[in-house]
């Protein structure tokens, strides 16, 4: 089958990226022709696969959105297509992948309520409206029971064509048999001693994924425990705001920010720690990545894999409503507890107990049986 891929930008360091690589390479290998279309492409490209950059600008991101999809539409359109899988919301699609939340619920909870007058809001709202609404029939590939609630509420009538897949860890995350010495080393390298806290935290778009509330708690921490707190970010965004919120705290020699790694299994095993209180967030991979490789997590409830971490026993969850005091206290009583606990050992085990890695193969069966019931499946 001919299969045409849309995603708005392609860098190697996101999740949506990570898994749309993952799942259009196993469409290649399984002998289907893949085309991508996106705004721009970073890192190594599939094999096989044909890349178009799409050839539109704009000064806000809802417009250029909107430039985009009407050019791939028109494009669609003079190639015949029919077999439209899309990691972005936008409408026309056979299959949406939702590696975003759902944008109906963030802007009820998260917004202002004059946000809804906004062309911002217009534009996402009608894109999403699109894919959910009960006049569509684009098959929807979710990731976690949390969006699955939050699409219901939004759009009643759009359950029969939401299917959860399961994660889909890479094998380098879990727990190695020589963790011990990577540990060593990673800590060497980096001259933190044995006394040292290590907290890590990984994500690109430090905004969504809390970074703000990670540096207030540590702020927070007695001097005692704080004196001995390295905190770690790894991820791609602009770093300035939140170097001068470290600075306004009085942390900022504790702090250390690295622009997306091809080392993180290093980072989970010489950490002491995960911290990744979210603001919004449909999975949460790192929470996986960290729980299986014997690194407790604290996180919150806003993270659509943060089941993951009650079931495992793995860490903590901070509840919602969300509460600043609430992690502070968390992260405060995690660092004190570290080695007296369970954390580590329950999450080790919990990834070996379950199917916590079988995503591509899982998406592509479904891609696969729904591409499959379109009439004229070779174009």
């Amino acid at each position: 089958m001919t299969l045409d891929f849309i995603i708005y930008k392609y860098f190697p360091f996101g999740g949506q990226q990570r898994d749309f690589f993952r799942i259009a390479e196993q469409c290649v290998e399984r002998g289907h022709t893949i085309r991508v279309y996106t705004l721009s492409w970073e890192g190594p490209k599939i094999e096989g696969m044909e890349l178009t950059l799409v050839p539109v600008n704009a000064f806000s991101r809802h417009k250029l959105y909107e430039r985009f999809n009407n050019w791939v539409q028109a494009e669609l359109a003079r190639k015949s297509a029919q077999n439209i899988i899309g990691f972005n919301k936008i409408p026309g699609l056979k299959i949406y992948y939702a590696a975003d939340p759902c944008f109906e619920e963030k802007a009820v909870n998260q917004r202002a309520f004059y946000y809804k007058l906004s062309a911002r809001y217009k534009h996402f709202s009608a894109f999403e409206t699109a894919v959910f609404n009960e006049d569509s029939n684009t098959e929807v590939l979710l990731l976690s029971p949390q969006q699955k609630r939050d699409f219901i509420k939004h759009y009643p009538r759009c359950g029969r064509r939401l299917h959860l897949v399961p994660p889909g860890i890479t094998d380098d995350r879990k727990f190695p048999e020589n963790a011990e010495q990577i540990r060593t080393e990673f800590r060497k390298d980096f001259s933190f001693d044995d006394n040292k806290l290590v907290i890590l935290q990984v994500g690109s778009g430090f905004r969504i994924k809390g970074v703000d509330r990670s540096l207030r708690a540590i702020a927070a921490l007695p001097e005692f425990i704080r004196s001995r707190v390295e905190y770690i970010l790894v991820g791609k965004d602009k770093p300035g705001k939140y170097l001068k919120l470290a600075k306004k705290l009085g942390i900022t020699e504790q702090v250390t920010i690295f622009r997306g790694r091809d080392d993180v299994p290093r980072f989970l095993l010489g950490s002491d720690l995960l911290l990744h209180p979210a603001y919004s967030e449909s999975a949460g991979y790192v929470l996986l990545e960290a729980t299986i490789a014997g690194l407790p997590v604290l996180t919150t409830a806003s993270c659509g894999y943060a089941f993951h971490i009650e079931e495992a026993e793995s860490g903590e969850v901070c509840v919602e409503p969300y509460k600043q005091s609430d992690l502070n206290s968390r992260l405060q009583s995690m660092l004190k507890g570290l080695s007296d606990s369970k954390w580590s050992a329950n999450g080790v085990r919990y990834g070996k107990e379950k199917d916590l890695y079988s995503l591509p193969s899982k998406a592509v069966d479904y891609i696969e049986k729904f591409c499959s019931q379109t009439a004229g499946t070779s174009q």
